[in-house]
């Protein structure tokens, strides 16, 4: 008999594993390709859910990102190049550790109370 003989119906080549650059990480999980500057509340509501949903998202698979979100939600955007108006705030909340949240406030002149602006949340649904 020869060597090692393949009797299976679909043969596979073995390979080794796959191994990312670090390079090629920053790439595939940017937020955003290169700056961002918002300067109003409709920029925000239209544009900015987009890039909260990948910061959402890379929360849940990358625990560096998640303990630098969570401390410093604003710097963290900026150091990915995206800048909220200076009278916008961000907070990322866990009321639960299911389902963490990212608010977006603004505080208008002269007044004590900050305006929810927007929040995006994950929401996983089961279908039949």
């Amino acid at each position: 008999m020869s060597k090692a003989q393949n009797t299976s119906l679909v043969p596979v080549a073995k390979k080794l594993p796959a191994v990312r650059s670090s390079r090629a990480d920053n790439k595939i999980f940017s937020l955003y390709d290169g700056e961002r500057h918002f300067t109003d509340r409709e920029e925000v509501r239209e544009f900015l859910p987009d890039i909260l949903g990948k910061a959402l998202a890379r929360t849940w698979i990358d625990s560096e990102f998640q303990s630098a979100f969570d401390q410093d939600p604003s710097g963290t955007l900026e150091a990915h190049g995206v800048f909220l108006p200076t009278n916008m705030t961000i907070e990322f909340q866990r009321q639960n550790s299911d389902r963490p949240r990212i608010v977006v406030y603004e505080k208008r002149p002269d007044s004590k109370f900050k305006v929810r602006v927007l929040y995006l949340q994950l929401v996983m649904m089961a279908g039949r």
